[in-house]
């Protein structure tokens, strides 16, 4: 039994998926960014795709569900040749299509009127911008991405984002620290871009760094892993369980395979151990009551007011 299971154990509490409202799609991990904080360890050397045919049998696939949300991620998930079939065939079906965003591709050579093809199919954008200063931001994910990044917030904020289409914005910490209230945070954002760039949203998230991949090599070389789980373990809080993504989310892998969520899919915990199950294959009649598997990361979504893809829990 990993650490959090004997947590969660000890406070007598399950966790077990729910009904699924969620299907979160990862097309791959190719970035036109290189960030600190990604627990994909996207960037724009990587090759993991997700292929047209892969596309079509989720899609076959979410036709016979009633899963009202479909969140599509990567990497930068725009990259995907595909992105588009996938947004218009969501909506074809009647579905909410939310697009998580890194801001900058939207400016990107080969992406023109990709701004423009989101707002035409309401697509719910959530949109990365860790800070409201461009320090922080460039130190984070690169010289530049500050300027780019609100460059394609006041185009998608002229393409009625912010007001009649969503937009939300997401905090990471800039190192290993939780982040602060959500509210105030959301506040602070709102007075700081509106005053200094016009720019209007509606809601921010704040997301705790998770301790794999690309961040946990940086606290690994700064020796501060150890120090970092005893604060997330430190802070553990029963309350946010309840809200956890995994409780009511299908993770789905560039290749079609299915995890509980987001994080266990780059640590690669299989629903089945060692043998990938694709999502084609499971009946989703079955998925309401199964265990979720954890490891000793999930401290991180549940430290402090806890953090899921929607943020504070």
């Amino acid at each position: 039994m990993n650490p959090f299971a004997r947590k969660l154990a000890d406070e007598q509490i399950e966790l077990r998926h729910t009904r699924t409202e969620v299907l979160q799609i990862n097309v791959g991990k190719v970035c036109n960014l290189t960030c600190n904080h990604c627990h994909v360890n996207a960037g724009p050397r990587r090759r993991e795709i997700m292929t047209r045919e892969t596309v079509e049998r989720i899609l076959e696939w979410l036709a016979q569900t009633d899963i009202p949300t479909v969140d599509i991620t990567g990497g930068a998930p725009e990259m995907n040749p595909d992105f588009r079939f996938l947004v218009e065939k969501a909506r074809s079906m009647g579905r909410h299509v939310m697009d998580r965003c890194n801001l900058t591709i939207l400016l990107e050579p080969g992406y023109e009127g990709l701004a423009e093809f989101l707002a035409a199919h309401e697509v719910e954008i959530v949109a990365s911008l860790p800070c409201y200063s461009i320090q922080n931001v460039d130190e984070q994910r690169g010289d530049g991405v500050f300027d780019g990044s609100i460059r394609a917030l006041q185009l998608l904020n002229r393409l009625g984002y912010g007001s009649r289409l969503p937009l939300h914005l997401v905090y990471n910490p800039n190192g290993d620290f939780l982040p602060g209230p959500q509210g105030e945070l959301e506040a602070d954002y709102k007075t700081e871009l509106q005053k200094n760039f016009g720019i209007v949203f509606n809601r921010l998230f704040t997301i705790t760094n998770m301790p794999i991949a690309r961040f946990a090599v940086y606290l690994k070389k700064n020796q501060r892993l150890d120090a970092y789980m005893e604060l997330l373990v430190a802070n553990f809080n029963a309350k946010t369980v309840e809200g956890l993504m995994c409780r009511n989310t299908i993770s789905v892998g560039w290749r079609g395979e299915v995890y509980d969520c987001d994080f266990n899919q780059m640590l690669d915990l299989q629903w089945t151990g060692e043998q990938p199950l694709y999502l084609w294959d499971i009946d989703p009649e079955t998925v309401e009551g199964r265990d979720i598997l954890t490891g000793e990361h999930c401290f991180g979504c549940t430290a402090g007011c806890g953090s899921s893809c929607g943020g504070q829990l």
